[in-house]
């Protein structure tokens, strides 16, 4: 994929290309590491590469069994108390876990998300809004699935600038040349793609 995404036919191709861009943008700063690099939380917060890839799979998995109807919102009152420490371990890449496998699992809810959004007729399809989220409006009973796809492109894009920071605080590695890298691109005088240390 290119560094900037390509024209599109119509709003449905233009969500799920945005939407596509962003996520190879997140795996770019993944691009090289090894699982312990992909663990490291190399600056104040408790964020990681392998942990923000994971966080994001987890998040489009969930709006997509939203879209679906599969997973119904929880009330208010019945959110369990531990959901906030269950949150923050969605943002970690375990001791068990790979670098490799969360990319692969990535790989597998964009796939997913794609086809689910290429079999809805109408993206003002309606989709049941989160309950007892303090970031989510308690006004919304339901947000069109146009809404979600742009919610997820903010998501990713946000967790992609994370991404960009850690890996930078890694080993000095920056977003474009970790792209001219990943796409082949060729030696420029004002611009090298990035290649391992040593």
């Amino acid at each position: 994929m290119a560094g900037n995404v390509r024209p599109v036919a119509d709003e449905r191709d233009g969500l799920l290309t945005f939407l596509a861009q962003q996520r190879h943008v997140l795996r770019l700063a993944a691009h090289g590491l090894s699982d312990e690099q992909a663990r490291l939380t190399p600056t104040r917060s408790a964020l990681s590469v392998g942990g923000l890839i994971k966080h994001v799979t987890s998040t489009e998995r969930r709006w997509m069994a939203a879209v679906l109807h599969r997973e119904k919102p929880l009330p208010r009152r019945e959110i369990p108390a531990s959901a906030g420490r269950d949150a923050l371990a969605g943002f970690r890449l375990g001791e068990r876990e790979s670098l490799s496998g969360v990319l692969a699992a990535y790989d597998s809810v964009a796939r997913e998300t794609e086809e689910i959004v290429g079999g809805i007729e109408d993206l003002g399809q309606p989709v049941p809004a989160p309950r007892g989220v303090p970031w989510f409006p308690d006004d919304a009973d339901a947000w069109p699935v146009r809404w979600v796809l742009l919610h997820l492109i903010q998501e990713t894009a946000r967790h992609a600038g994370h991404a960009d920071i850690l890996r930078e605080h890694i080993d000095g590695a920056t977003a474009v040349p970790l792209m001219a890298a990943v796409e082949g691109w060729p030696v420029r005088p004002w611009l090298a793609p990035w290649q391992p240390s040593g």
